[in-house]
């Protein structure tokens, strides 16, 4: 079956599915593979669940003889080119945003700042890889006006490939810093991979945000192409970054529901990316300082007696150092709890030392410090070092801290949050 018949089908449907055990009446069911799992093996469950169509890439299944099963050479490439397929037939502009850190909550705030003038759709939560980022294009209705497409990678060559499937006329790259460092192959990896998206827009004819404070990303631009220049320390003048940040632009202070000053560029090209989209000024501001961050990214909250810093989503040197230097300036008595930074492979008992170097420079009430990583490199350092989270819980839990500050910080896969259990 060629795409474009392809896509006839889909447009009759009721969409796609990639889980046969949520397959609904009328849509067509892909069937992908995983490290543990291949959908080829549920093709016909999903069927007898109401699938109009079945796309595998088991021959085998031929033998079936039934119209609704498509053999096709590979399934996720299949399903890549229907979503570039669909781009093409859209009018709109697609801006694309990847980073090393800060891609979700710069999306998020771009988002909401965006749907005060436009019928905007956004990548939705983390579906940002090469499987999320074709179901995100695949969502675009004809209703929309702008879609924002969050881009994530920890390879070389993913970002390209995922810009084959958005073909996006904007991009902005909101840092580059220690993440997957494994995958990329080091900084200069990270630079190559992430810059991608910059390469991309020059060949076609895009455009690049581009933070004229930062020397790494001015670095990457490739020459000639078209660049919208924006600097945040113009665009807002910071009043408070040791707890909630507040800004001060054109005159007016406002108060947001951020904490961090890593949040601070992120908010600069939300007003940056209103302004170049003529949002007006009011619903720019009012859509920061409205915005409240969620799935443990940069939250506040009390619990018990103490005050917690949960930015546990994910974790990486670059986003670690940033979180532990934000942390300190909240002053008062301060408890860290820190769990291992995954995807760094070689490189992973230097990074951790540096953490533990780092938090050697400032006294804290006590330093809890979660994972083998971290285990690996404790000698000479102070602090309790658990090799995962329950027996950190443990320990935690008989501290029975008081009026404390508490930051939590993680990779996912170490779920620091469960110390509060």
């Amino acid at each position: 079956m060629e795409i474009q018949d392809l896509y006839f089908r889909w447009k009759q449907s009721t969409g796609i599915a990639t889980d046969s055990r949520k397959v609904e009446p009328s849509q067509i069911f892909f069937a992908l593979k995983g490290d543990t799992f291949d959908g080829n093996a549920y093709a016909m469950a999903a069927l007898d669940q109401g699938a109009s169509l079945v796309v595998v890439d088991d021959p085998s299944l031929a033998h079936e003889q039934d119209s609704r099963i498509v053999i096709v050479e590979d399934v996720l490439t299949t399903l890549q080119l229907l979503a570039r397929h669909h781009r093409d037939q859209l009018n709109i502009p697609i801006l694309a945003i990847t980073g090393s850190n800060g891609k979700t909550t710069t999306k998020e705030l771009t988002r909401d700042v965006l749907l005060s003038k436009y019928r905007i759709l956004a990548t939705r939560g983390n579906l940002n890889n090469h499987i999320g980022v074709p179901l995100t294009v695949l969502s675009i209705t004809d209703e929309i006006e702008l879609a924002i497409i969050e881009m994530g990678a920890n390879h070389q060559g993913e970002i390209d490939l995922l810009c084959k499937v958005t073909n996006p006329d904007y991009g902005m790259i909101t840092n580059i810093g220690k993440a997957h460092l494994d995958g990329f192959g080091g900084m200069e990896g990270i630079k190559k991979g992430k810059s991608e998206l910059y390469r991309y827009l020059s060949a076609h004819g895009g455009t690049i945000f581009l933070n004229e404070e930062d020397e790494t990303l001015k670095s990457l631009v490739p020459v000639g192409c078209a660049v919208v220049p924006y600097c945040p320390s113009d665009i807002l003048q910071v009043r408070d970054d040791h707890d909630m940040i507040s800004y001060e632009s054109n005159g007016c202070l406002y108060q947001t529901q951020l904490y961090g000053a890593y949040n601070i560029n992120n908010i600069a090209f939300a007003v940056a990316a209103g302004r170049y989209f003529n949002v007006p000024e009011d619903q720019i501001h009012l859509a920061i300082t409205s915005y409240k961050p969620g799935n443990n990214r940069s939250q506040l909250f009390k619990y018990q007696s103490n005050h917690i810093i949960l930015d546990a989503y994910n974790a990486n040197p670059s986003s670690m150092k940033a979180s532990i230097e934000s942390f300190v300036k909240m002053g008062g008595e301060q408890v860290i709890v820190l769990g291992d930074m995954f995807e760094l492979g070689t490189y992973a008992k230097e990074e951790h030392a540096a953490v533990l170097d780092l938090i050697d420079n400032y006294v804290f009430v006590d330093k809890i410090f979660i994972g083998a990583a971290f285990l690996s490199v404790s000698q000479g350092h102070s602090g309790h070092f658990f090799k995962d989270i329950d027996t950190a819980k443990a320990y935690f839990r008989n501290c029975h801290f008081h009026n404390k500050n508490i930051l939590l910080k993680g990779s996912r896969g170490i779920a620091v949050e469960r110390i509060l259990e």
